[in-house]
């Protein structure tokens, strides 16, 4: 019984409407993350090709998939206990091997990747399973499909850090898409059969923040990596120049972002009924091309810095306006998914990126940047300005 009560103690006690902090040792987990987005695009920087975007992309979705697996499991696990901590100690060292793997996991460290990835999937979950007391009967069979399913996919995780070349890619890919897949089948398995969507309850506030901080991590690391090639470069007029875009362009980021929809976002998965529903829609998915239009553009950035006059090449098109249009697309879904409606500015502002990259050739890297800068700052400009105006209406409307 005192054993029972134990593993019930590591859980979260989840007060319904309140918002429960993001405690300092999850911050100081996500922190490493840092260094895991600077590895992936110093990785795609380095191997712009077709094969490499594949290979990148791949690593992005698996360094995405053990992070917001982990923020999941830490919502309803108690950080501030310490056999709680000491899994997130342990979940980053296996972080810090994953993350300097990256930039060879396609060649001499592939083993050491596969081996670090499942290690993180399947122990994190193990652990859950473990601290989870018997008569909690839904909770483990939750964990069992999980574990179930991440097992599966550990298979084509280590066979393709053995395998070489191709067969790696693919084998790697099969693995990717198992464990991308398994939560819209709601990790059915045989005997247990599918989790019911009440089962995937989550602390909303708790989650919102968790992804919002992951926003913050990769915003920063874009500016930390251009603060630090600027001041390695001779300081001309050009290259001044796109330093303060690729600042610029990140603030207007942090507004699209921040503003209003992280708030949002919070305030609607806090009181909603069908919390984890949303929790998988909006921040497990949804996130994602959030952060990876980030990426790109640190990609971009880096680029413009070092070659800023000159014609635009294929590379720069694609990071400088690929970045900003992930970004658009992802945010303009996750507002979606929180207010029910497609933001006209979202949609005006990928129209524009789509036709500067048209004629992206004839313009040099610095002017490419700028316009790019400009659309995102119209974008964050228009949005504020239309809601701030729909919620004059509605007070005015409320009152009369």
């Amino acid at each position: 019984m005192a054993a029972e009560n134990r593993r019930g103690a590591m859980f979260r006690v989840v007060v319904p409407h309140q918002h429960s902090r993001v405690t300092y040792v999850e911050l100081f987990f996500d922190l490493l993350f840092v260094f895991a987005v600077t590895q992936i695009s110093h990785t795609l920087l380095h191997h712009f090709t077709p094969i490499g975007a594949v290979q990148v992309t791949l690593l992005f979705l698996s360094v995405w998939w053990v992070w917001v697996f982990t923020a999941w499991v830490t919502n309803w696990l108690n950080p501030e206990l310490t056999p709680v901590r000491i899994l997130l100690f342990l979940m980053m060292l296996g972080g810090l091997v994953l993350s300097t793997t990256i930039p060879t996991a396609f060649e001499g460290r592939g083993l050491w990747f596969a081996i670090a990835y499942v290690v993180m999937q399947v122990g994190r979950t193990a652990f859950w399973f473990v601290s989870t007391p018997h008569h909690w009967t839904a909770v483990r069979h939750n964990a069992i499909r999980i574990l179930a399913w991440l097992s599966t996919s550990a298979v084509f995780w280590i066979l393709g850090g053995l395998a070489e070349g191709e067969s790696r890619l693919w084998l790697w890919i099969i693995a990717v898409v198992i464990e991308y897949v398994s939560p819209a089948a709601r990790f059915w398995i045989p005997g247990l059969g599918p989790s019911s969507l009440e089962a995937w309850a989550v602390e909303g506030g708790h989650m919102a923040e968790r992804c919002a901080l992951f926003i913050i991590i990769a915003l920063g690391e874009a500016v930390v990596v251009n603060g630090a090639t600027f001041a390695e470069l001779s300081w001309t007029t050009e290259i001044v120049l796109a330093f303060v875009s690729s600042l610029v362009a990140s603030i207007a980021m942090w507004w699209i972002y921040f503003h209003k929809g992280a708030e949002a976002g919070s305030e609607l998965i806090s009181t909603s009924a069908e919390s984890g529903k949303l929790a998988r829609l909006a921040y497990t998915y949804l996130h994602m091309p959030i952060v990876a239009g980030i990426i790109l553009t640190a990609v971009s950035d880096e680029l413009v810095l070092k070659h800023p006059s000159g014609h635009s090449d294929l590379k720069t098109i694609l990071s400088t306006i690929g970045g900003p249009l992930l970004f658009l697309v992802g945010t303009i879904l996750f507002k979606l998914s929180i207010r029910g409606f497609l933001q006209l500015s979202h949609i005006v502002g990928i129209l524009a990126l789509l036709a500067v990259g048209w004629f992206g050739s004839e313009l040099s890297p610095l002017w490419l940047s700028l316009l790019t800068t400009a659309i995102m700052i119209v974008v964050a400009v228009w949005e504020s300005v239309s809601l701030r105006s729909a919620s004059e209406s509605h007070s005015e409307a409320t009152s009369a």
